[in-house]
């Protein structure tokens, strides 16, 4: 018998998946996640009148309150991903700081409609210092653009990788994950330093 040597254990690596209200960041976590995925999804009621911003939105009836959850494994790469969702609505975006303890990078979801919505997850990111990608997600309405006038248009360096993705889509999330992680990589100090 011949002697092998072990695979190592995979990777596990924590990744947010962030964005404004209504963008499909709970819709993104459902797609791709390999187990049932853990959502705080709510009926959004009157409560929420004036307090909450449902512009380009108005049929939405659900909101996140908490986060979502999921988890995938990159087989090629050796990794599980565990998958956060984040809150969309500004009056949960305090777990935002919980929720990020620990990532090692994000998804920053947008919707061409509504891409002013992101630039609070693009800020936060960027002031944190955690690495991501903006994933624009190409809803049926709306309108279509290459990726360099989407960053153009949120201010962003060529540092900063944009991908086109269907949050619904399950191959099209994975691609927009694999995106990611491939970014998370070139920019990991080799290990020959």
């Amino acid at each position: 018998m011949a002697y092998s040597e072990p695979e190592p254990p995979p990777t596990q690596v924590k990744i947010l998946i962030a964005g404004g209200f209504g963008v499909g960041k709970t819709t993104f976590v459902g797609a791709v996640s390999e187990i049932e995925p853990l959502s705080t999804e709510e009926l959004i009621t009157e409560a929420s009148a004036g307090i909450d911003h449902l512009g380009g939105v108005e049929e939405k009836a659900t909101t996140t309150v908490a986060l979502d959850f999921g988890r995938i494994t990159i087989e090629q790469h050796g990794i599980v991903l565990y998958l956060f969702g984040t809150p969309g609505q500004r009056r949960f975006w305090f777990l935002w700081n919980e929720l990020s303890a620990g990532a090692l990078g994000a998804i920053v979801l947008a919707d061409t409609r509504r891409l002013e919505d992101c630039f609070e997850a693009v800020d936060f990111f960027e002031s944190r210092g955690t690495r991501f990608l903006v994933a624009v997600n190409e809803f049926d309405d709306a309108f279509r653009y290459v990726p360099d006038e989407v960053r153009g248009a949120l201010g962003l360096g060529p540092q900063v990788p944009i991908v086109l993705c269907d949050a619904r889509d399950r191959s099209s999330a994975i691609s927009a994950l694999k995106a990611l992680i491939l970014h998370l990589l070139a920019a990991a100090p080799s290990a020959s330093a």
